[in-house]
């Protein structure tokens, strides 16, 4: 009885809080947030977010830069605010002194967005909300504090303790198997014949993490395939016509596409800890797995070349240009140009090898020439590897990659 009754309990909530959020409420928007940071009710606060989240979801364009300036000018902190309760803190330090300057400290918006959030779903709209922030800061540098207060929330919020990791397979529901088409960012599904040849043979797995508040939402997934051996091209990995192997006699796990699937949550990374994750599932279900490595673009690579006036005359000669453009083509940081490379070498793996011809659709072909590159997660090796490149920036790399870079570089001399 008394699961019955907290049924019947939660329906009747659920439909006075939908009363109360169908009532007209003539205020503004400014004012319904106002109204939110003062709320002490339950239920009055939740009818405000609610209210507040559906006059966004009809904003256009101009509304919301309007509602991100009020944001973020007139929810900010008190600079002389800060500035008196630091030196109450530093002349007695107590609880209560560090209690007020940590609360002069926090922008009102940090309050406001939590609040926005009590709402079933919410989050899910502030992750888009994030989304329309960076489009629109592009052209408004000015709103960017905002987006340091988003980010700051949602790294809480989305912390590894938070994420759930989750097989994606063909028998997942048919809502997750469209995203995984549609936030596919490496190597496009065509249709859903080839998502089937992705997910279904034995040979070809896929992760995904999830969160709670956005369970139907995949944040990151990866898609994985076990080979014997390490593969030399994209093309030959997907063909229509492969023959599948049996998973338990693979060697090899490769990761041949991470694609990141919430624009909203740029700059929270997943990745570091999807590898990882898999890589110890993977090891605990297939005892034959000895290497894991990527199958990876190069996407910075033609682009580098014009900028540098180099070009490649022959397949050789290509992977000594990526070779080199991996281990040599730095940022003003000292950090790797490609984007790629940055995170795979972040997370500790290697460059391993390069292969021309590699990938030879369209994008491939734009992008780098069609060369790709084996990253090589060394489970030995990953902390090693991680601590030099990050706090060295030494881009970690097998003998022969060493090698086809050396040539480059002896070329440039004797020229």
């Amino acid at each position: 009885m008394s699961y019955f009754g907290d049924l019947l309990s939660t329906v009747f909530e659920r439909r006075y809080r939908k009363a109360l959020s169908a009532e007209v409420d003539d205020r503004t928007t400014t004012e319904l947030c106002k109204a939110l940071l003062t709320s002490h009710g339950e239920v009055s606060g939740v009818t405000l977010a609610r209210n507040i989240l559906d006059r966004y979801a009809e904003m256009s364009e101009p509304e919301k830069k309007a509602f991100f300036e009020f944001m973020t000018h007139e929810l900010e902190i008190d600079p002389d605010d800060v500035t008196a309760t630091l030196q109450s803190y530093k002349d007695n330090p107590s609880k209560a002194t560090y209690r007020a300057f940590a609360s002069a400290c926090e922008p009102k918006r940090q309050e406001l967005t939590r609040r926005l959030n009590q709402v079933p779903g919410a989050t899910g709209k502030l992750v888009a909300m994030r989304k329309d922030l960076l489009s629109i800061t592009r052209d408004n540098p000015n709103l960017e504090p905002l987006d340091v207060d988003l980010k700051h929330l949602f790294s809480s919020w989305f912390n590894r303790g938070f994420l759930v990791l989750r097989p994606i397979n063909w028998e997942s529901p048919a809502d997750i198997l469209d995203k995984i088409i549609a936030y596919e960012a490496v190597h496009a599904i065509d249709s859903w014949d080839d998502l089937r040849r992705r997910l279904k043979p034995a040979d070809r797995r896929c992760f995904g993490f999830f969160h709670p508040a956005m369970a139907d939402e995949p944040l990151i997934f990866v898609e994985v395939a076990l080979t014997k051996g390490i593969p030399n091209s994209i093309q030959d990995l997907l063909a229509d016509d492969r023959m599948p192997i049996d998973a338990h006699d693979a060697d090899t796990a490769v990761f041949y596409s991470i694609s990141n699937c919430q624009a909203g949550l740029a700059g929270i990374s997943f990745g570091n800890s999807l590898i990882k994750q898999v890589v110890s599932d993977l090891s605990k279900e297939l005892s034959g797995l000895t290497t894991f490595v990527t199958l990876s673009p190069i996407p910075g690579l033609n682009r580098w070349l014009d900028h540098a006036g180099l070009t490649a005359d022959t397949p050789a000669d290509a992977r000594a240009l990526a070779a080199h453009y991996l281990l040599d083509a730095k940022r003003p940081d000292g950090m790797p140009y490609d984007p790629v490379a940055r995170f795979h070498l972040g997370n500790g793996a290697l460059v391993h090898a390069v292969h021309s011809d590699a990938d030879i659709s369209e994008n491939g072909r734009r992008q780098s020439g069609g060369t790709m590159v084996n990253y090589l997660y060394d489970l030995s090796q990953i902390s090693q590897n991680h601590e030099q490149f990050v706090g060295e920036k030494t881009v970690v790399a097998s003998d022969a990659v060493k090698a086809l870079s050396a040539t480059v570089i002896a070329k440039s001399a004797g020229d």
